[in-house]
């Protein structure tokens, strides 16, 4: 007589690897005296979602899983279930999740983080599962996982470098008055750090230095490949540089960053928000800067040029996939810009000469442009892209993983890119959306681009997303809409 098999062997996970990471585990949590596992996902938005358990409890989790409610896959971002789920046929067919039941969340015994701010405790990454063992195909990062094999499949790699504004503020009063409570709730009072308009000024450095060291310290303890922290141009926005990863790690540690930052910082007294224009006026918009460059997975080399660049098409500077690529970015650019900038809120950033695109077209080292292309540094860093749509509080998953389809479908259809402009401003160029509501539709209407990433997946992320928009249009006050489902939450 058998053993009942376990949900891990259900979903085809168990291997003799997964079970030496499992008991490594185990006698880390017991080694460095963690009594709490946060088992934590990503929802759509990019926000963790967690179960706390107890240690004595984690051996059970790992081999069973632990179940969520699976209205989490169908909130908006205001909290409110998208769908009918207690209704008899409330939700789509195919979607899979009726009547608000469960999925199952599986840890990976390889992504243990311990909460530097919260002795004891540690996040264990955990992806969804189907109670019959089958993936849960809306899972964001199992989303962009898919991209990232079938680039792999090409013996190809994307490698990111993240670029990130946000800002910091002085916590004056949380958002605990229970006259106030609303849904979503209000936003805390804060005060600024630095009163901005004097970009990389030391003197504000040195006056934000114990939080900036506070940020330093933590994403070094959480081995984040942290390179820089400036100041940046709006009153107490700053900015973090990272090295380059693979895209996947890339989306990981931004995910791990803003939460990290928000949760960290709040124990000292600050408000981190990644929002890309918090409700206050004379703010300077966030913007969050991808640079992707594409490596040959045989060699460890970059794709690039034959040789050193000196000509001006994009050929000349990125090699013949690297064009196709950018010719991807610029062709799904209006659909892109729905899973880069998620929220109405992004939307006010793209103004002419910010620093901002408004236009589809790609520039030689120019700020201004949708895509920024940039040559190798000699020391074996290769050419590589900035993409300059997304904001800061996107789905990580969504983000990469959307650049990822979108270069791939310009090589599959060998695509040729426009040349470069010189003027990213000028009026020749196809403008960005420029709502939230455009870019949904351009979304839905990119069929090869929806192919890639699923196409029921797409209408699933259109469906919340336009129910935002709805909600967004009803709204009497733009700023209390901001503070309330933007700001207080991101």
């Amino acid at each position: 007589m058998t053993d009942k098999p376990t949900f891990v062997e259900r979903c085809g996970l168990a291997s003799a690897d997964r079970d030496r990471a499992v008991e490594q585990l185990l006698q880390r949590v017991q080694a460095d005296a963690l009594h709490t596992l946060r088992l934590c996902w990503c929802d759509l938005h990019g926000q963790l979602r967690s179960k706390h358990i107890q240690a004595d409890a984690l051996a059970h989790a790992l081999q069973h899983g632990v179940s969520m409610v699976n209205t989490l896959l169908l909130k908006d971002l205001s909290d409110r279930t998208a769908w009918p789920v207690f209704q008899a046929q409330g939700t789509p067919a195919w979607l899979g999740l009726d009547g608000g039941g469960n999925v199952r969340l599986v840890p990976d015994p390889e992504r243990l983080t311990p909460l530097p701010w919260a002795p004891g405790h540690a996040w264990l990454w955990c992806q969804a599962w189907h109670d019959s063992g089958e993936p849960v195909a809306l899972d964001t990062r199992r989303v962009m996982q898919q991209q990232v094999q079938a680039l792999a499949a090409l013996g190809l790699q994307c490698r990111v470098g993240l670029e990130v504004e946000w800002h910091i503020y002085r916590m004056v009063q949380p958002a605990t008055n229970p006259e106030r409570a609303a849904w979503p709730g209000p936003a805390p009072e804060v005060a600024l750090l630095h009163p901005g308009y004097r970009l990389l000024c030391d003197d504000y450095a040195d006056a934000c230095e114990p939080v900036l060291g506070l940020v330093q310290r933590t994403a070094q303890q959480l081995q984040l490949p942290l390179q820089s922290l400036e100041i940046e141009m709006g009153p107490s926005q700053f900015e973090a540089v990272f090295a380059a990863t693979d895209a996947l790690t890339a989306a990981d540690h931004m995910v791990l960053f803003r939460h990290a930052m928000r949760q960290a910082l709040a124990r000292h007294g600050y408000y981190a928000s990644f929002v890309c224009r918090p409700p206050f006026a004379h703010v300077m918009a966030s913007g969050w800067h991808v640079h992707q460059s594409l490596w040959r997975t045989d060699s460890g080399t970059p794709v690039g040029p034959n040789q050193a660049a000196g000509g001006h098409s994009a050929q000349d500077h990125l090699g013949l996939q690297g064009a196709q690529w950018l010719a991807g970015l610029l062709h799904h650019a209006p659909a892109l810009a729905a899973l880069c900038v998620p929220s109405a809120n992004g939307y006010g950033r793209f103004v002419a000469n910010a620093l901002a695109p408004t236009s589809i077209c790609w520039g030689l080292d120019n700020r201004g442009a949708l895509l920024r292309v940039l040559g190798g540094d000699g020391g074996g860093t290769g050419p590589r892209i900035e993409n300059r749509l997304p904001e800061p509080a996107a789905n990580p998953y969504l983000v990469l993983g959307a650049q990822i389809a979108a270069g791939m479908g310009g090589m599959a259809h060998r695509m040729t890119p426009p040349p470069p402009s010189d003027s990213p401003y000028a009026s020749e160029h196809a403008s960005l959306p420029s709502s939230q509501a455009l870019a949904l539709q351009a979304l839905r209407q990119d069929h090869a681009l929806g192919q890639r990433l699923g196409e029921n997946f797409v209408r699933y992320y259109a469906s919340i997303k336009e129910m935002e928009v709805d909600r967004h249009a009803r709204e009497s006050e733009a700023k209390d809409h901001d503070a309330r489902h933007h700001f207080a939450r991101y």
